[in-house]
């Protein structure tokens, strides 16, 4: 298999962590059934391509064997964000599809272990041609038969159609939206439009969140925060002091000091 590298992943802090830990939890609860996942979102810039791949960083850790399908053959932005490079001419799906390659050829092992790549090659002026041939409803049973979870990066629903082609040969759909930026109307607009495929939508990611905005921000705050004992827990904010035993051996009295 050919190799290629990831050259930037942006970090995640602790709050952005625990939610992917949340996202990749719930796919992997979604039943063996559901392998073949489609990322969608309404319009551009709402962080789908890059909540992607943090999803098959997250689930390459865990242990599974995961394979990203860039197919945004019109304007994609993952190999050019991430700065992946590969030894030779980088080939893709769109090579894959009009025949110009192998699917072999096109399948790079990362240095994110467990974790592959189909770049999405070539632009393509017209690539619902490409996509509604029989090839690509091939190569993804081909890849799900290959790999735990088969993640496929499509363009955004609310500006091409593509999105909803591209889930009729998935298992399920999710949606990346951007906090406090979609307007309702509009993605119930790529709701419904997505729905079209006969797929299940199995949720929606609220993206570009700020915790300051929330009410469980000071969960993540660093003034609050959680003494751990082996018969209790000693919860501390530094608003209100406050102590709690739990049973057996505690420490201090019980309530306010």
């Amino acid at each position: 298999m050919r190799q290629a590298v990831v050259n930037k992943l942006d970090p995640l802090d602790y709050a952005s962590t625990e939610a992917l830990n949340t996202v990749c939890t719930n796919l992997t609860f979604t039943g063996r059934d559901m392998k073949k996942i489609v990322f969608t979102s309404n319009t551009m810039s709402e962080g789908k391509s890059y909540m992607v791949m943090q999803i098959v960083r997250n689930l390459a850790r865990r242990g599974k064997r995961v394979v990203l399908v860039d197919a945004d053959m019109r304007r994609s932005m993952l190999v050019k964000r991430h700065h992946i490079e590969a030894d030779g001419e980088l080939l893709g799906l769109a090579h894959y599809l009009v025949g110009q390659c192998a699917l072999a050829d096109c399948i790079y092992e990362t240095n994110l272990h467990g974790a592959c790549i189909i770049p999405a090659g070539r632009d393509v002026s017209n690539p619902m041609s490409l996509i509604d041939s029989v090839y690509f409803p091939q190569m993804l049973d081909e890849l799900a038969a290959n790999f735990d979870m088969v993640l496929v990066d499509a363009p955004p629903v609310g500006m091409v159609i593509d999105a909803a082609e591209i889930a009729a040969h998935c298992d399920g759909i999710v949606m990346v939206v951007e906090y406090n930026s979609t307007h309702l109307r509009d993605l119930q607009d790529c709701k419904a439009q997505m729905e079209q495929s006969g797929k299940p939508i199995l949720g929606c990611i609220l993206n570009k969140v700020r915790f300051d905005t929330i009410s469980s921000k000071k969960y993540y705050n660093k003034g609050y925060y959680y003494h751990h004992y082996a018969s209790g827990y000693y919860k501390h904010d530094e608003g209100s002091t406050r102590s709690r035993r739990g049973k057996g051996r505690g420490n201090g009295d019980d309530g306010n000091k």
